[in-house]
């Protein structure tokens, strides 16, 4: 395998996965992925190869959850607080302690969190279709994707259903769907494909008591901080108006829009792969 696989414990004693790529003696800081709500260490998979052939170091978690991580008793604590907590835990056993952020939705939103809670650990952040405002009507049609568990008996079956389940989301690449099926299903012992990820990770968002909570202080910890944020030009959930305001409020930002892509863009369209070279070579 082209990456180190580890094993860290939190603060109350769940076991998190991390793919560990490129040199750890990179003088560079390294690249420290950070998925989307339901999603895994996986998906960086391409962009983790691609920056590490060069030995930068890419760390890719997968969190609480999700993936190969533990999933925990308690869904109370499938929260920003928790994972940002959990950040800190992962930088501090791995000896990491600044590092550029690439953040994919949640992710993204996780990146900013890091600028209020540990701003010296930010060399830079990359925030790829999330936003201080989120627009409800895609979170919405996301939690009715991932809070109920949907086996099935073949990968077919599972790229289809993520095509009737998210009818918005768009790729560039019609390949990518298979792909996105593999990283999104895991084959559990009596041979069918599951969610992988925990599906009370909802509960939270679905609680009534849940409010989207105001973001934009998030963003502005992020002033002295050079950023790169990708929209994808079909995203229903990062708007045209955010990301715009976006631009005002921090006029330093890189800001790029990626065509034909839906929430998220992969990071492997050629429009997301040239802003994201020229955004590293800088960091």
């Amino acid at each position: 395998m082209p990456f180190r696989e580890r094993r860290i414990t939190s603060y109350d004693n769940l076991s998190l996965y991390v793919r560990d790529y490129g040199n750890p003696f990179d003088k560079r800081p390294p690249l420290f992925c950070l998925g989307g709500l339901t999603r895994n260490s996986k998906d960086f998979e391409g962009l983790a190869e691609r920056y590490s052939k060069d030995g930068r170091r890419v760390i890719c978690p997968d969190y609480r959850g999700r993936g190969q991580s533990a999933y925990d008793p308690n869904w109370k604590n499938y929260d920003p607080r928790i994972y940002i907590r959990d950040i800190q835990d992962l930088l501090a056993a791995l000896n990491i302690h600044r590092v550029v952020v690439v953040g994919t939705s949640l992710g993204g939103i996780l990146g900013m969190g890091m600028a209020a809670a540990m701003p010296s650990a930010l060399a830079a952040v990359i925030i790829n279709d999330v936003g201080p405002e989120v627009e409800t009507d895609g979170l919405n049609f996301i939690i009715d994707y991932i809070k109920d568990d949907r086996p099935h008996d073949d990968w077919d079956a599972a790229v289809a259903t993520i095509r009737t389940m998210l009818p918005n989301l768009t790729f560039q690449d019609e390949g990518i769907w298979l792909k996105m099926a593999h990283n999104t299903f895991r084959e559990r012992e009596d041979g069918k494909l599951y969610f992988d990820w925990d599906v009370n990770i909802a509960k939270p968002l679905m609680d009534s008591s849940y409010a989207i909570p105001d973001m934009w202080p998030l963003f502005r910890a992020l002033k002295h901080v050079p950023a790169l944020v990708l929209r994808g030009a079909e995203s229903d959930i990062l708007s045209p108006d955010c990301f715009a305001r976006m631009q005002r409020e921090k006029p330093d930002m890189v800001a790029v829009e990626i065509p034909r892509a839906g929430h998220v863009p992969t990071l492997a369209e050629p429009e997301s792969r040239a802003a994201l070279d020229q955004f590293l070579a800088r960091h």
